[in-house]
C-alpha cells in the first residue's frame, strides 16, 4: 500500500521533469539567439537597471500617496499604564487629615479619532492624481531616454563590427599584394621598396584592426549594461544593413509640438501641484474639526493583587474643532512663499520651451549635416572602388607604380570606414531629431 502511495507522485514528478528542463532550456536559449533591435529594445525596457529603479520610485511615490491619505479612515489608539503612589495626597478636611487615592492605579484607555474637516488631508486627496501623474511621466521619460541610449548603443557595436570586417578584406588584399611584391622583387622585376611599403600598410592596418577588435568587447559591455543584460552571457545582434540605411529617413518639414516633450508634461503636473499647495496655504486660516470616542476602564487598589479585581468604567464622545488664531504671521509668509514657487515653475517652464526648441534646431541641423555626409560618403565610396580597381589593372599591367596603388588603397579604405562613420552618425542624429520631437516610440 506504501509503495503505491509513492509510486504515483513519483511518476507525475518524473512526466513532468522533462517539461520544465525543456522550458528551462528553451529560456536559456531565448536570450542566447541572436537579437534584432527591437528585441534589444524590448530586453532593456524590461531589465535595465534604470527601468527597474524608476518602476521602483512609481512604487514608493504611489504608497507615499496612500499614506497621506490614510488620515481620512478612523485612527485607533489603545494605551495601558499604572502608577504606585509612593506617598498619596492628603487634605485637611473638618479638623482631619483625609487621604485620598489607593496606592496602586491602572488604567486601560480606548480612543478613536475621526477626521471630518483637515486641510492638510484635502491637499493630499487633491494633490494625489497629479502625483501619480508624475510619476507615470517619470517612467515615460526613463523609458525615452531607454529606447534612445540602447538603440545607439546597439548601431554603435553593429557599425564597428562592420568596420572589422572591411578591415579584414584590407587585410587579405594586402597580404596577397605584399606576396606579390615580394615574389617580383625576389625575380628582379622591382627593388624591395615595393614590398616594404606593402608590409609597413599591412602592419598598420593589422594594428587598426586590433583597435577596433578591443573596442568592440567595450561597445558590447556598455550595451549589455544599459540593457541590464547578465554580463556572463555572450550577446550577439543581428541587423539588416539594406534596412539600417532604408532607416536613416525623417520627415524634417514636422512643426514641433511642445506639449509632446515629457519634460513639459513633467513640469505642467508640478504646477498643478504647486497650485493646489497655494491654494492650502491660502485656506489654512480654516479649523479643524474631528470626532472622537472615548473608552476608559479604571482600576484602583491598596493590594497589586486585587488591583484588576474590579473596574470602574467610563466613556465620553465628543466634536473637537481646533481654529489657528494667530501664528506670528506665519500663514501669510507660506502663502507668499508658494506664490513665489509658482512664479519660479513658470519661469523654469518657459525656459524649458526656448531649450527645447534650441535642442529641436540643434538637432536638425545635425540630422541634415550628417544625412549630407553619408550621401556624399556614399558616393566617394562608389568611385573610391572604380579607383582602387582601375589603378589595381594598371600596376598589374606594369602601367602604375606600386605607390599609387598604396594610395589608392589607403584612399579606398578610409572611405569605406568613412561611410559606416557617417551612417551611424545619421542614425544617431535621428534619433535626437525624434526625441527632440517627441516622436520616440516607447511602446516596445
Amino acid at each position: 500500500m506504501k509503495l503505491k502511495t509513492y509510486f504515483k507522485p513519483l511518476l507525475l514528478a518524473c512526466l513532468l521533469a522533462p517539461g520544465a528542463l525543456l522550458a528551462q532550456d528553451n529560456k536559456g536559449a531565448a536570450t542566447t539567439d541572436s537579437l534584432t533591435l527591437e528585441q534589444v529594445v524590448h530586453f532593456a525596457l524590461e531589465n535595465a537597471a534604470t527601468m527597474e529603479q524608476v518602476q521602483i520610485d512609481e512604487q514608493i511615490g504611489n504608497r507615499e500617496v496612500r499614506a497621506s491619505l490614510a488620515g481620512w479612515f478612523p485612527q485607533i489608539n489603545a494605551n495601558l499604564g499604572g502608577t504606585y503612589n509612593i506617598r498619596r495626597p492628603q487634605q485637611p478636611i473638618g479638623g482631619e487629615i483625609i487621604t485620598f487615592g489607593q496606592k496602586y492605579n491602572s488604567s486601560i484607555a480606548l480612543q478613536a479619532t475621526q477626521n471630518i474637516f483637515d486641510n492638510n488631508l484635502f491637499l493630499a486627496s487633491k494633490a494625489s492624481n497629479s502625483r501619480r501623474l508624475l510619476l507615470e511621466q517619470q517612467v515615460t521619460d526613463t523609458r525615452i531616454n531607454t529606447v534612445v541610449e540602447v538603440s545607439k548603443a546597439f548601431y554603435n557595436v553593429l557599425l564597428t563590427k562592420e568596420q572589422l570586417r572591411i578591415l579584414d578584406q584590407n587585410i587579405s588584399r594586402q597580404e596577397k599584394q605584399y606576396n606579390d611584391a615580394k615574389s617580383r622583387y625576389e625575380v628582379g622585376l622591382v627593388d624591395k621598396t615595393d614590398y616594404q611599403r606593402a608590409a609597413i600598410t599591412l602592419a598598420n592596418i593589422r594594428a587598426d584592426r586590433k583597435r577596433v577588435e578591443e573596442s568592440i568587447k567595450a561597445n558590447l559591455a556598455y550595451l549589455k549594461q544599459l540593457m541590464g543584460y547578465p554580463v556572463e552571457q555572450d550577446l550577439k545582434l543581428t541587423y539588416n544593413y539594406g534596412r539600417m540605411e532604408q532607416e536613416v529617413q525623417v520627415d524634417t518639414t514636422q512643426l514641433l509640438a511642445f506639449d509632446s516633450r515629457i519634460e513639459l508634461q513633467q513640469l505642467q503636473s508640478q504646477r498643478e501641484l504647486l497650485r493646489l499647495n497655494t491654494a492650502y496655504n491660502r485656506w489654512s486660516f480654516l479649523p479643524t474639526v474631528s470626532a472622537f470616542a472615548n473608552y476608559n476602564l479604571m482600576y484602583f487598589n491598596n493590594e497589586f493583587a486585587n488591583l484588576y479585581s474590579q473596574h470602574f468604567p467610563n466613556s465620553s464622545v465628543g466634536l473637537q474643532v481646533a481654529l489657528p488664531i494667530f501664528q506670528g504671521g506665519r500663514r501669510f509668509q507660506n502663502l507668499k512663499i508658494a506664490q513665489l514657487q509658482e512664479d519660479r515653475l513658470d519661469v523654469q517652464i518657459e525656459d524649458t520651451r526656448r531649450a527645447i526648441n534650441t535642442e529641436y534646431q540643434t538637432a536638425l541641423a545635425n540630422y541634415k549635416g550628417d544625412y549630407t555626409e553619408w550621401r556624399t560618403v556614399q558616393q566617394n565610396l562608389e568611385m573610391a572602388e572604380e579607383v582602387y580597381e582601375i589603378i589595381k589593372l594598371q600596376y598589374d599591367e606594369g602601367v602604375k607604380a606600386y605607390v599609387d596603388l598604396i594610395v589608392a588603397e589607403t584612399e579606398l579604405r578610409t572611405t569605406q570606414l568613412n561611410y559606416y562613420n557617417a551612417l551611424y552618425s545619421v542614425l544617431s542624429s535621428k534619433l535626437d531629431l525624434q526625441r527632440a520631437l517627441g516622436n520616440i516610440d516607447i511602446n516596445r
